[in-house]
């Protein structure tokens, strides 16, 4: 079983909640350190402009570089969620290593300030979803612009749509995300602003 995120690009306000959720509920004090990124994507020009929001965490992906490109094998995808994770007492800090950040065409993995800070990131808040409960930034969205859970249940309620405006969906690593995305707007038409 593989658990996902699934992200409704047409519905995100931007309002920055996921983000605030997971920083609160795993007490990241770091300000620079942001397991769950909110991205303003601005295009066109006017009057012709549109404006998407992109609320991304780590994809855990089926074939994760991070991991394969950690030199001390400090990243793992779990057998029975498909959940990465990060050995901190065996990774080697960013003083040292940032091999996994150089690997993720997604900037997933997370340092902080301090001195030879180790790499974090979203753990799909296992400690919650081992109670059966969504990870906080799920429930947060005021908007229910995310949703969680096996990927197969996620396909069938939502399609499979992997691509969004700001994401590509990488064919080698095959990141466990459903994107639906915010339409394009036609030339000429009234846009929609956030």
């Amino acid at each position: 079983m593989q658990i996902s995120f699934y992200f409704d690009q047409s519905r995100c306000i931007c309002c920055h909640t996921c983000n605030i959720a997971c920083k609160d509920w795993h007490n990241i004090q770091d300000v620079k350190v942001n397991w769950r990124r909110i991205t303003t994507i601005e295009e066109g020009v006017f009057p012709n402009i549109s404006v998407a929001s992109l609320s991304l965490s780590c994809c855990h992906c089926e074939e994760p570089a991070c991991a394969s490109f950690c030199p001390v094998g400090a990243i793992t995808k779990g057998q029975e969620n498909g959940v990465i994770l990060v050995d901190t007492d065996t990774c080697l800090g960013k003083d040292h290593c940032e091999v996994c950040l150089q690997a993720c065409p997604y900037d997933v993995p997370q340092f902080g300030a301090e001195e030879n800070s180790k790499m974090q990131k979203c753990n799909l808040c296992l400690d919650r979803t081992a109670e059966g409960k969504n990870p906080a930034c799920v429930d947060a969205c005021p908007v229910r612009a995310l949703d969680a859970g096996p990927m197969e249940d996620l396909k069938a309620k939502y399609g499979d749509t992997k691509d969004g405006i700001g994401f590509s969906y990488d064919t080698a690593l095959r990141p466990s995300i459903l994107i639906k995305p915010r339409k394009a707007e036609k030339e000429g038409e009234n846009k929609d602003f956030i």
